[in-house]
């Protein structure tokens, strides 16, 4: 199975730019009906601003945007070119301007929509589809802050913990770095510390920069 991008959870993120107030919103979608949707739910809500931008990539599907009356190629398109560029799938972006009294000149309403949608991305954050590899572990108390720390290193993610007699984690990794990590345990508990795979997922999960 493929991995991918999407938007972790709605993101919604605004700035004012020469008195335009400029509001980004991002959401998760799995279609072009539900991102034709959230477009319209958004012109509904700011029935009274100036421009409802938008643009959507759909997985093995539609890649739309539109200027809504702003010039030709300044909102719409540069705000496609970020998601684009953020790697994402799946995801509706919509920025609303209010407009305030001055013009920004086409290089200057590129730059405000290629804003308005990137804080928006960023208020959303990524998360990574993939297979994940589900781990148990019990640890002992001794070693676990290093688990933890192995486990990040290896891109895992901690998703429960349970305190008794020892700690007892249920871990996700990435397919392909489960292994790796499973000799490192071994390696740095010399054998004493063993986790068992209970399963596989195919999901996604919130993933930092570094793990990208």
């Amino acid at each position: 199975m493929e991995e991918y991008l999407v938007p972790t959870a709605f993101g919604q993120a605004e700035f004012t730019e020469k008195k335009s107030r400029f509001l980004g919103s991002v959401w998760p979608v799995d279609t072009e009906e539900e991102a034709l949707a959230k477009i319209q739910e958004m012109k509904k809500r700011h029935y009274d601003a100036t421009h409802n931008c938008w643009a959507y990539i759909i997985r093995d599907g539609a890649v739309r945007f539109s200027d809504d009356g702003e010039p030709g190629g300044t909102a719409g398109m540069p705000m496609l070119q970020v998601l684009q560029r953020e790697g994402l799938y799946n995801v509706v972006c919509v920025v609303t301007r209010y407009f305030g009294g001055i013009l920004l000149g086409a290089g200057g309403l590129v730059r405000a929509y290629t804003k308005g949608a990137k804080i928006a991305v960023d208020a959303a954050g990524k998360s990574m589809k993939r297979v994940w590899t589900v781990l148990y572990l019990p640890c002992p108390y001794p070693y676990y802050e290093r688990v933890k720390l192995e486990a990040a290193a290896f891109g895992g993610i901690v998703r429960g913990t349970e305190f008794g007699a020892e700690v007892e984690l249920e871990l996700l990794f990435p397919q392909e770095k489960t292994e790796s990590f499973l000799e490192r345990l071994t390696d740095m508990t010399a054998g004493t510390v063993e986790a068992m795979e209970i399963g596989q997922e195919y999901r996604a999960f919130p993933v930092t920069k570094e793990l990208i």
